[in-house]
């Protein structure tokens, strides 16, 4: 489906029977509440049986419900306000057991996240970064922890790599202003998606340099902008962005750069490490203190 969910839903409520039209209403007015129901769930919250919301499901062409919650809850994680986020949060989180459930949720976006990848998709991106004549990474907000990471071990294997920071709008553009063809710009956004972001990705990609895309879904806007993209799933436990399951895809692009380079690598951790012995950038082992 090209249009979301609630506005295919919105389109159709005449052609549906009087209980369809009943679910309908309660979707797209709590579907931040529903896209996180079980159909038996949903079905006592709307009043009719959870056949009917399962063929509710499939009128609007999903293979089952599950396909469609999941369809929703797409949706729903583009627009959820970080108020609305804190109510699911009541919901989803087992309260009594924070750090289980926390940690539960990010194993299962890694698994997710392993599930949604495609292997060709990401070595196409480590070849194409491992070539980059300049190296631009940008994320901001939540996902600026995400760039500094990727930035700090990018500079390790490269001779320029700029780390697009916002203080305004503009400035962003004037920080990529000699992106060029030869060049990769590594983009990171996860819902609700910074604009920025994206700006910045696509007049990347106008100017011929490579736009590698670290996103949700591959229905991100970030994603619509970029050459290869690399999916993540950051599905919230609360109003704090979950960057686990995106750090790790991260991780693996990272390594997976320094194999291919793995010769000027070698050589320039060989540099890095006398200068840091030399001004005691790391504690050494057997040094004690008073």
């Amino acid at each position: 489906m090209t249009q979301d969910i609630i506005s295919v839903i919105r389109e159709d409520m005449s052609a549906f029977s009087k209980r369809q039209r009943m679910i309908a209403l309660y979707i797209t007015e709590h579907y931040d509440k529903a896209a996180y129901m079980t159909a038996a769930r949903l079905s006592r919250e709307v009043g009719v049986s959870e056949s009917t919301v399962v063929r509710f499901a499939a009128e609007l062409g999903y293979d089952g419900y599950q396909q469609f919650q999941s369809a929703l809850q797409e949706f729903t994680r583009t627009q959820l306000t970080s108020v609305q986020r804190m109510e699911i949060a009541k919901h989803r989180i087992d309260t009594e057991n924070i750090l289980q459930s926390v940690l539960e949720s990010d194993i299962l976006n890694i698994q997710k996240t392993l599930q949604s990848n495609c292997s060709s998709d990401f070595d196409k991106a480590v070849l194409a970064l491992s070539g980059a004549k300049s190296v631009y990474v940008m994320g901001i907000r939540s996902a600026s922890s995400l760039a500094l990471f990727a930035g700090f071990y990018l500079n390790i294997m490269f001779e320029h790599v700029h780390i697009v920071r916002m203080t305004s709008a503009s400035d962003i553009f004037e920080q990529i202003w000699h992106v060029q063809e030869g060049d990769v710009f590594l983009g990171i956004t996860f819902p609700r998606y910074s604009t920025n972001t994206v700006k910045a990705a696509n007049y990347a990609k106008k100017r011929g340099a490579t736009v590698i895309s670290l996103t949700d879904s591959p229905h991100s806007p970030l994603a619509r902008s970029s050459t290869h993209c690399l999916i993540a799933r950051s599905d919230m436990a609360s109003f704090v962005d979950s960057i686990v399951a995106p750090l790790s895809v991260l991780n693996a692009l990272l390594v997976a750069v320094s194999a291919q380079k793995r010769e000027e690598v070698s050589s320039t951790l060989g540099q890095l490490e006398s200068v840091w012995e030399e001004y005691d950038v790391y504690e050494k082992h057997g040094d004690s203190y008073e």
